[in-house]
């Protein structure tokens, strides 16, 4: 089962570090990266640009409308996510809570839907 682990958190989070930190922080995660490429669990891992760098897409009455910033009005922006292999939903939420930025941020787990599961909206796309 394939599980994606959203990594969600504010830049105060860690607006405090020096670069020496922020260095260290950085590598926890390509270390963890590679523990869970060992482990065969690892399925793709990315750090996102900051959320004032998005644009948001919309197709409304067959026109399109593209505006700067995310959707979401909130604090805490998507900061990247982690796609894993788990078997079973106990083992994905201790693979989210070994992301180092569990410590700051928060992490959403959801199971990622498979051509067997009802509601598969496959190749329709992964909105609503």
């Amino acid at each position: 089962m394939r599980y994606l682990c959203l990594i969600y958190g504010t830049d105060a989070q860690t607006s405090h570090f020096s670069a020496q930190d922020m260095d260290r922080y950085i590598h926890e995660h390509v270390d963890y990266d590679a523990h869970l490429q060992a482990l065969g669990k690892l399925v793709v891992s990315e750090a996102l640009q900051p959320a004032s760098t998005a644009v948001t897409v919309r197709m409304r009455n067959h026109k399109l409308s593209v505006t700067d910033g995310p959707f979401a009005e909130t604090s805490e922006q998507l900061g990247g996510f982690y796609f894993v292999e788990a078997d079973s939903e106990e083992e994905a939420l201790q693979l989210a809570a070994g992301i180092p930025s569990a410590r700051f941020s928060s992490i959403e787990v959801r199971k990622a839907s498979s051509a067997g599961d009802s509601g598969n909206r496959g190749s329709q796309g992964a909105g609503p």
